[in-house]
């Protein structure tokens, strides 16, 4: 159990860093003006995506391993709440998908101001979810 939840715990790394820098990277293509720019931002954000599907995935493929290994957190409503705010994490990242898709056709009309406030949900859904893994507070 251990070893599957280093494993969980490295991907989610991984899987946070994509998280929190694709949006980042849509700011700068959102200002960019020089086509140059803009062609290496989207190379930048196509190479990301891979890696931050990567590291979803098997941040999400180990977690579930833990789940089949110990189904008794499943009793716990904690868990319940964190698995929820893991399926919104995963919709996020579809959100960044879509995103990254938009800005390779250059069809993405979202502000860089409407992209710095979009950067901050896996922040937030990142410490709700580590309080509810630490603290247990049902």
């Amino acid at each position: 159990m251990l070893w599957l939840k280093a494993f969980h715990i490295i991907f989610v790394v991984t899987w946070f860093a994509g998280l929190f820098y694709l949006p980042r990277l849509f700011v700068y293509h959102a200002e960019a003006t020089e086509p140059v720019v803009r062609e290496r931002l989207k190379v930048m954000e196509r190479k990301l995506m891979i890696m931050t599907h990567i590291g979803g995935a098997l941040a999400v493929a180990f977690g579930i391993a833990m789940l089949v290994m110990d189904p008794g957190f499943l009793r716990f409503p904690w868990m319940h709440v964190k698995l929820t705010l893991v399926a919104l994490l995963i919709a996020y990242h579809f959100g960044l998908l879509h995103l990254k898709n938009r800005f390779a056709r250059d069809a993405c009309d979202w502000s860089s101001k409407r992209l710095r406030w979009f950067n901050e949900v896996p922040s937030l859904l990142l410490v709700a979810i580590v309080f509810l893994v630490v603290v247990k507070p049902f």
